[in-house]
């Protein structure tokens, strides 16, 4: 499965994709706090169980710093987390419905579906014990 979420200060959006870039499940818009990341592991969990998938790779922008925790936190947390450029997210919206259009939940489906192609950097973190 292919996580693709959109970072933001206070509240980031989730979406999830199988291998062939087909969008799975709803969207999930989650708090950049303990309390979210845990919703998003629960989330995550349940749409592994219902498509039967037991891997996840996580790809998210690299936005200011507030992408900072939720990567570090989903690494120590056994997710492979993945970097994708802002300016290539923006120039890929178009690809996925044909419009210039913005949304969070877009931006992370477009996020989603770079990862499902091969366009991202591996993350590497530092652990937090």
């Amino acid at each position: 499965m292919i996580v693709g979420i959109d970072i933001a200060q206070q509240t980031h959006v989730a979406r999830t994709a199988n291998f062939r870039g087909i969008a799975l499940g709803h969207p999930l818009s989650f708090s950049n706090d303990e309390e979210g990341f845990q919703n998003l592991i629960r989330w995550i969990q349940s749409l592994q169980a219902t498509h039967t998938l037991t891997a996840a790779i996580v790809g998210m922008e690299p936005t200011g710093h507030y992408w900072h925790n939720l990567s570090n936190w989903l690494a120590n947390h056994q997710f492979e987390v993945v970097l994708v450029n802002p300016h290539l997210v923006k120039k890929n919206k178009e690809n996925r419905d044909n419009t210039p259009s913005k949304s969070d939940k877009k931006d992370a489906l477009v996020i989603a579906d770079m990862v499902k192609n091969g366009y991202y950097s591996i993350f590497l973190h530092f652990w937090q014990g």
